[in-house]
């Protein structure tokens, strides 16, 4: 019996960047980027990501790690989201995004980095087998063993109801 090879993909093949103008209407009472429509741009590009990674338009958002705020975004500035896979399991991807702002001076600053478990879907909901991860280099590398470290504390943190 001949056994199945499973298909793979590299990083850089569902590597996706978003840029948004940052206006009044995206911006809280304190005049900054509202946090709620950051993380909804995140889940946008890691949805996106995903997509491209399982060659499917059903993916789901099974979990989301580490939201901190490291620096402000204010109305005119450029907000940069570059979003990748780091790790895959079975059906489940590790996408990591990582958000700049993009200052007048043509310098970006940190905001936020985020890693999102997202889960591919099929037609009656179920999960769907997606490719592998194609490891190329020493920071894809090391991106995807960090990965596999978060996945093991996730699994940790809900065996204890977290």
């Amino acid at each position: 019996m001949e056994k199945s090879v499973r298909q793979t993909r590299k990083v850089e093949d569902s590597r996706t960047e978003q840029v948004h103008l940052i206006m009044r209407q995206h911006l809280n009472s304190g005049g900054r980027l509202f946090g709620g429509i950051l993380m909804q741009w995140i889940d946008e590009v890691a949805g996106v990501v995903a997509m491209r990674h399982a060659g499917t338009k059903r993916v789901t958002t099974a979990a989301i790690d580490n939201l901190q705020f490291k620096e402000p975004t204010y109305e005119g500035e450029l907000l940069v989201l570059i979003g990748y896979v780091t790790c895959v399991g079975r059906s489940s991807m590790e996408v990591e995004i990582d958000t700049y702002v993009e200052r007048s001076d043509g310098m970006r600053y940190s905001v936020n980095r985020a890693f999102l478990v997202m889960v591919a879907m099929d037609a009656e909901e179920k999960p769907l087998t997606v490719p592998g991860l194609e490891i190329s280099g020493e920071a894809e590398k090391a991106r995807y063993e960090a990965g596999m470290q978060r996945k093991a504390m996730r699994l940790d943190r809900s065996k204890n109801g977290f």
